[in-house]
């Protein structure tokens, strides 16, 4: 088995970018955050080019199993109590580091940086709005 070190650009470009969802999770102490982010974004990424290698005409089998998986993770992470939901913003991130993932793992570099700013920015400037709404919402 030979040494392809041009390997290493997706996995370390994942890395860092489930590392930066992750932070900004991490910073507002919600319980998906830096570790479980990075590990996700390199899971998927990972898995991405295993599957792009072993697949053959078919590398999008085990991206559809990635993204069940993932499904799964997401759905563990949200939790009903009585008439409120917690946990859908969290289920959402998890998703959305698992596609970066897979963008970084078909090297799709500009996508994944993209989406990665797009999700932080919504992310961090939509939470005093969203938090505003939720208040307005609850005092009616």
């Amino acid at each position: 088995m030979e040494t392809n070190w041009s390997d290493c650009v997706p996995l370390l470009l994942a890395v860092f970018l489930g590392s930066v969802i992750g932070l900004e999770r991490q910073v507002r102490d919600k319980p998906a955050g830096l570790r479980t982010n990075i590990l996700i974004c390199l899971g998927s990424c990972v898995y991405t080019m295993i599957s792009i290698s072993l697949a053959g005409s078919e590398p999008g089998r085990i991206a559809a199993q990635i993204v069940t998986g993932i499904g799964f993770l997401g759905a563990g992470a949200i939790i009903q109590s009585g008439a409120s939901v917690h946990g859908l913003t969290t289920a959402a991130g998890i998703w959305i580091v698992a596609s970066i993932g897979m963008a970084c793992g078909t090297r799709r570099y500009f996508l994944a940086i993209v989406v990665t700013l797009l999700a932080v920015l919504s992310l961090m400037l939509l939470s005093p709005i969203d938090k505003k709404l939720s208040k307005d919402r609850s005092s009616t």
